[in-house]
């Protein structure tokens, strides 16, 4: 039983092997698509000057709520 087993696992690499194998007629027939190189990179343009003449977000202030009416 330990020789069928061994003979097949044996058999199983060899299969393996033979299939990974680089032998061949040695030429490679595959085919390349060339790309096209990305166009050249333009320089960034500056951020617009900052506009001083606006103020930055404020929260709204804070109201306590009415009393509820009885």
């Amino acid at each position: 039983m330990k020789k069928l087993v061994l003979a097949s696992l044996s058999a199983l690499a060899l299969l393996g092997v033979a299939a990974c194998s680089d032998s061949g007629t040695g030429t490679d027939n595959t085919t390349t698509q060339s790309t096209n190189p990305p166009p050249a990179e333009q320089p960034m343009k500056p951020a617009a000057p900052a506009d001083n003449s606006t103020k930055p977000a404020e929260p709204a202030p804070a109201t306590p709520a009415p009393a509820p009416a009885q």
